[in-house]
């Protein structure tokens, strides 16, 4: 298992805000272009943030047509108990990332989510659910994998802050518009 991580303090060495856990979708990787982007942000607005990579977990189709997402929740929750213990975290993801850190952030403290095309329910698994945290949703409105819809009703359900984007799953057109959700939800913690 690899993973970026940067460097425990700021230039200039100011303390930091807090740490960021940025979870890849599926068959993506920790270099992809939007957890990419919101490292860069993270890093910017003075948060040490890392980028797991479960492109292992991913690729074990003998578990579910998803990989190994039991698996991939208990990497990010192991990463994610000891960032709190150091202080404020916030977990962000993309498409499963997203599910899995709205999963994980009901077992460890965090200050805020960051959600990015959410699957609401995924099989036989747990339907979404997060902790009452400030949490910043973005969607795109043609996503033709997870009906926005449903994603919008439970960002209603929670008071969370959502952004429609005229976009698919991917998100590709709205990379700087999601890192600037993002910046706006990090500013406000």
């Amino acid at each position: 298992m690899s993973a970026y991580i940067d460097s425990p303090r700021r230039a200039g060495n100011r303390p930091l805000k807090g740490h960021c856990i940025l979870s890849h979708g599926f068959e993506s990787g920790p270099d992809a272009t939007k957890v990419t982007a919101l490292a860069e942000v993270a890093q910017r607005l003075g948060w040490s943030h890392e980028r797991p990579d479960y492109t292992d977990l991913d690729a074990r189709r003998e578990v579910s047509k998803v990989g190994d997402l039991p698996a991939r929740q208990q990497r990010l929750l192991g990463l994610a108990r000891a960032a709190a213990a150091r202080g404020p975290l916030v977990l962000a993801g993309s498409s499963l990332g997203s599910y899995i850190a709205a999963r994980v952030s009901l077992q460890v403290p965090v200050a805020g989510l960051f959600l990015m095309v959410p699957p609401t329910t995924m099989g036989p698994l747990p339907g979404l659910d997060a902790a009452r945290v400030p949490t910043s949703v973005v969607m795109a409105w043609h996503d033709e994998v997870i009906p926005v819809a449903e994603v919008i009703e439970w960002s209603r359900q929670r008071s969370a802050r959502l952004l429609l984007l005229d976009d698919s799953h991917r998100l590709s057109a709205h990379v700087d518009a999601s890192a600037r959700a993002f910046a706006e939800l990090l500013e406000s913690l």
